[in-house]
């Protein structure tokens, strides 16, 4: 199937999409972005990692910054590391941030393998995330549970991206250390929704009571 280009999702929407769908929207349909000290030393490891060029390490071909794609999927995007073990691409993802983002990188990093098995037409049985605060790789597995996630949260990122309306804000933990905490506003938004439906619940008709007329 051939995609619009106003249809294609990048890979790395997924992984904000499974942190957070109104994030997502802002970022990938709305243009919003805020830079704070978290985003800024994602961004900056993920400049290191792809000025770094390929090279060839104990027989292990690495490139950096590869382009990635999927005609399939319509998936758009960019690994920051792939190894090549023989002929076997091997996806490294880098994070700044804490593992238990580990799902919503996993996720990525899956879409990732999809894309490169696809542009290779080689399996790509397993990658790795990279946590640069602890210098150590977490490997991930990408079976069949992971590869069904990927499969359905493209078209759901890719409904949402095209639907024009903004989900709600989740206003848990995870909106403390968000950068569109400003832009999203979702105490405010939170709020308001509860005050709408109070009001909905106020002012709903109410049933006659048995035998009124």
């Amino acid at each position: 199937m051939a995609y619009a280009e106003d249809e294609l999702v990048f890979v790395s929407a997924l992984a904000q999409y499974a942190y957070c769908p109104r994030r997502c929207a802002l970022i990938h349909r709305e243009g919003e972005f805020e830079e704070n000290v978290f985003t800024l030393r994602g961004r900056l490891l993920h400049e290191r990692v792809h000025d770094d060029g390929g090279e060839t390490q104990a027989g292990v071909r690495v490139e950096r910054g590869v382009p990635l794609w999927s005609e399939r999927l319509g998936l758009v995007g960019k690994a920051d590391l792939v190894e090549f073990h023989e002929d076997t691409p091997y996806p490294v993802e880098y994070k700044h941030g804490a593992k238990r983002h580990f799902a919503e990188a996993a996720l990525q990093l899956c879409a990732q393998a999809l894309c490169l098995e696809e542009m290779t037409g080689v399996a790509v049985p397993c990658g790795a995330i990279y946590h640069h605060s602890s210098r150590r790789r977490t490997e991930v597995t990408f079976d069949a549970a992971l590869r069904a996630r990927v499969e359905d949260a493209v078209p759901a990122v890719r409904r949402l991206l095209v639907s024009g309306s903004l989900p709600s804000p989740l206003n848990d933990a995870r909106c403390d250390k968000c950068s569109l905490r400003d832009a999203c506003l979702p105490d405010v938004v939170a709020d308001g929704n509860r005050v709408g439906s109070l009001g909905r619940a106020l002012f709903r008709p109410q049933e006659p009571r048995n035998g009124a007329s």
